[in-house]
């Protein structure tokens, strides 16, 4: 690192104004976490210099160059909340007032500067703040690790639905940097799975299942922001919200079969309708090509990708800036406010039943005999298809979105009861991989 820090200090009045140009090239260029004055100024910028300094004396770097003065002038580094150093005036440049980075409402930022506080907070609870920028529109900010979603999320969503329903012209969910959400979070709840507590396990998926619910039929317009990895409950909120503004870098999935588990947040039932919907009188190949998905934990690898699976509709709006995503959320959210926006009313469609559900585990057995899946593969995946079919019923019937909500429950519950499922959860846990037990 010291001959990076000695060229780059050299050669950075020859190749950008400024210190900020220089990193954001760095880490946009080349994948950097950190530009490489952020890498300095973080490791203590005036010690780093004396060592560069007194390599250079014995002869131990690439050229015998002097850095120069202005990284031996006393400073502390280069970025500060009042900019960054710019190598001709050898003042703090902020960054351009343009136009266009008015829509970045949380830009990127560099080691050195403060963490922006954006609005006015509405409320906070230990996983969730809420705030606005307008007094229109209420933002709501997932504050777990990983935003993970904890019964306190869920708590805090339905919370913010209040407020929004009350004070508000539509609700935005929305993370400032990736990811959008890893799923629920397994680890809080480890404790009521090592209990055995089937109980407060059922209240605990019927509170996701409502709040999902809420999303799609509140009294005021929902619109998830999304970026980054957005997978098992996080891929619920965002196929239950009225709209669905997501950056192109989005990896969007149902992928609980690797934990042993169904979605089990609305996402089957989701699917299942789905299905029903495009199924131009062959719902059971409408619903095979979904139900793929699931069984295989397929995940989008871009948000354009995400629309081809279904995981977004194609009425989704997708963002090549990332930092503009807030941005054009609250555009799409007041647009759905103010176009006199009403919720849809609550959804009837046909399922595919017992005869649909012998096709789909038909052709398991057939990945099960040609090595493509385990055992317990295809296990999961006969309880999947059982749920998206509508259960043990005649095919074509009828039923309601709380019917496959109610199924999807039920088999959730019953499969932390199986050992193989607690082995996959414990695995994910301390390595972070599906296992194929």
């Amino acid at each position: 690192m010291r001959d990076v820090f000695h060229y780059i200090a050299v050669h950075a009045k020859d190749i950008a104004h400024n210190a900020r140009d220089i990193d954001f090239a760095i880490r946009w260029g080349f994948g950097w976490d950190m530009g490489p004055f952020e890498i300095w100024q973080a490791a203590g910028w005036k010690q780093v210099a004396e060592w560069i300094n007194a390599d250079i004396a014995a002869g131990k770097t690439l050229s015998n160059a002097a850095l120069p003065a202005w990284v031996v002038d006393g400073r502390d580094g280069v970025h500060s909340d009042a900019g960054s150093l710019n190598f001709t005036t050898l003042h703090a440049e902020g960054r351009s007032d343009l136009d266009v980075y008015q829509r970045q409402y949380a830009p990127a930022k560099l080691f050195g500067e403060s963490a922006k506080v954006l609005g006015e907070t509405v409320f906070k609870t230990e996983a969730i703040h809420a705030f606005t920028l307008d007094n229109e529109v209420l933002i709501v900010e997932n504050t777990n690790k990983n935003r993970a979603i904890s019964r306190d999320v869920l708590e805090g969503i339905n919370q913010a639905l209040d407020v929004a329903e009350e004070r508000f012209k539509a609700l935005v969910i929305w993370a400032p940097d990736a990811p959008f959400s890893v799923g629920a979070d397994l680890k809080s709840m480890m404790p009521v799975f090592a209990a055995g507590d089937m109980n407060a396990i059922e209240a605990m998926v019927k509170l996701f299942q409502d709040t999902s619910m809420r999303l799609r039929y509140s009294q005021i317009p929902t619109v998830s922001a999304v970026q980054g990895y957005a997978f098992g409950g996080g891929c619920e909120f965002i196929l239950h919200s009225n709209k669905v503004v997501a950056a192109l870098e989005s990896y969007i999935g149902l992928v609980e079969v690797g934990v042993g588990l169904i979605p089990a947040g609305g996402g089957s039932k989701e699917f299942a309708l789905k299905a029903a919907r495009a199924s131009q009188g062959d719902l059971l190949a409408a619903l095979k090509d979904r139900y793929m998905n699931l069984a295989m934990a397929q995940v989008a690898t871009s948000a354009l990708e995400a629309k081809e699976l279904g995981y977004l509709n194609e009425d989704a709006v997708v963002v090549f800036n990332t930092y503009e995503l807030l941005y054009v959320a609250l555009s799409e959210a007041r647009a759905l406010a103010d176009s006199g926006w009403r919720p849809e009313i609550p959804q009837s469609f046909a399922v595919a039943g017992r005869t649909g559900a012998a096709s789909i585990k038909g052709q398991l057995v057939n990945m099960k005999a040609g090595g493509f899946i385990s055992e317990y593969d295809m296990y999961l995946g006969s309880q999947i298809a059982d749920v998206m079919t509508g259960g043990d019923v005649d095919a074509g019937t009828v039923v309601d979105e709380q019917w496959i909500l109610d199924l999807e429950r039920k088999v959730f519950v019953s499969l932390l009861q199986q050992e193989k499922t607690l082995e996959r959860i414990e695995n994910m846990m301390s390595t972070g991989k599906p296992l194929r037990n």
